[in-house]
């Protein structure tokens, strides 16, 4: 079936709430992002995306994708901001066109270049500026409002006193886009060389090899192979190792800003994550606009929850003033976290729940359900069935199927994720 671009949902804003935008690196993640309260969803395509290593979505899954999405009112982005060579311009035009066809919300761009393509190819599509254009201050996002982009997604290195002067000084229907939370990139909005060049993975083209992340030695060089540490620290130094972002508990000085949408970084981690997260910030959102007092009750809360899931240590970034080095470098390349991916909920039956297992549980061990909002509710695997009704003490196959209780008288959506406790 050709799909037009007829068949696009309309969506407008009824408040002056920030949006929340979380990201799909695959459709289960973009299922996910749906179920736990996203207004948005960014994702990329086969090409033209800066997450290649993503499992990212081909051509008939993206139209399946935007038609999900619409269906539950929640828009589509689309990346299409590497940083092109010549090479990279065979096809674009056909791809944009398809994108439009299929009525994606809007395409994430950063290359100038591949901007004027879609401005000739696609002309009443909506673009907006990646973080990877780097734009800083008010005189860019007022040169890149008049090539007609409606959204531009902010340098982070932006603190928040900066943006409040740019939103001061902007057209009032150019949304400033910023991010939230998430992995930190030492670079300059991204725009490393680093992995190319000591792995040649071109990071600007979607195959960064996250070089930052590793260990570094210091060496002499009239005294080859006697290496010394930088820092001194247990497992060695990570000098450009950034803690993660985490803005959760300044959402009121970030809409105070004038940011319209909130971004979470993660179209390469799991589906528990981008769960866990953005319940997080939807249950925030929320709060403020209901009940600012409510939000300030809850900080530590929100901040508890989203320690749960794997992380690093957490920082404001630039957000309020240029961090220090003990603000922002973390001393580690391993991740903190308090609770695994045991599974996915996929149908109620009777007193039974049928779970797709994703992480080892046993007969006797208590789960939780991540609930859409609020605390974990614990369930306990009393029982372990395989589809067949044969009893198990496990579920010894990856992602194999079984029955579990089901808690008394609740009734749990499709997708809902199980963990366990660690």
């Amino acid at each position: 079936m050709k799909i037009t671009k007829k068949m696009k949902t309309t969506m407008t804003k009824t408040d002056t709430r920030m949006e929340l935008l979380a990201p799909a690196g695959s459709f289960e993640s973009l299922r996910t992002a749906v179920l736990y309260g996203a207004d948005a969803v960014y994702l990329g395509g086969e090409m033209y995306g800066l997450r290649a290593k993503a499992r990212n979505f081909g051509k008939e899954e993206l139209a399946q994708a935007v038609s999900f999405a619409h269906q539950h009112n929640v828009k589509v982005y689309v990346t299409v901001n590497i940083i092109a060579h010549n090479e990279h311009l065979t096809g674009i035009e056909e791809y944009l066109q398809y994108l439009y066809e299929i009525g994606v919300d809007a395409l994430i761009m950063a290359d100038v270049g591949l901007i004027q393509i879609a401005r000739t190819t696609v002309p009443n599509m909506e673009i907006h500026l990646s973080t990877q254009a780097s734009a800083t201050n008010y005189q860019t996002f007022l040169f890149w409002a008049a090539q007609g982009v409606k959204r531009i997604v902010a340098a982070r290195e932006i603190s928040l006193a900066e943006m409040n002067e740019i939103r001061e000084k902007i057209p009032k229907d150019l949304t400033i886009e910023a991010f939230a939370h998430g992995a930190m990139c030492i670079s300059i909005s991204g725009r490393c060389l680093l992995s190319t060049y000591l792995s040649g993975r071109d990071s600007n083209l979607g195959l960064c090899s996250q070089p930052c992340r590793w260990s570094y030695r210091l060496m002499e060089e009239t005294r080859p192979g006697e290496y010394f540490p930088i820092s001194e620290g247990e497992e060695g130094t990570y000098i450009f190792n950034s803690k993660d972002l985490c803005m959760v508990e300044y959402l009121p000085e970030m809409q105070k800003a004038g940011i319209g949408s909130i971004k979470i970084e993660g179209r390469m981690k799991t589906p528990l994550y981008v769960a866990m997260v953005t319940k997080v910030y939807r249950e925030a959102l929320d709060d403020l606009a209901s009940d600012p007092s409510l939000y300030e009750s809850k900080k530590e809360y929100y901040k508890e929850q989203l320690c749960m899931v794997s992380h690093r240590d957490y920082t404001t970034g630039f957000y309020l003033g240029k961090p220090g080095t003990e603000d922002q470098i973390y001393s580690s390349t391993s991740y903190i976290k308090q609770i695994d991916f045991a599974g996915k909920v996929l149908r109620i039956v009777g007193e039974s729940i049928l779970v797709e297992q994703r992480g080892k549980f046993l007969r006797g061990d208590e789960l939780f359900l991540l609930w859409q909002k609020g605390d974990l509710r614990p369930v306990k695997a009393s029982y372990i069935r395989a589809e067949d009704g044969t009893e198990q003490e496990s579920a010894p196959h990856a992602q194999q199927k079984v029955w579990i209780p089901r808690p008394e008288g609740e009734m749990i959506p499709e997708g809902t994720i199980l963990v366990r406790k660690i």
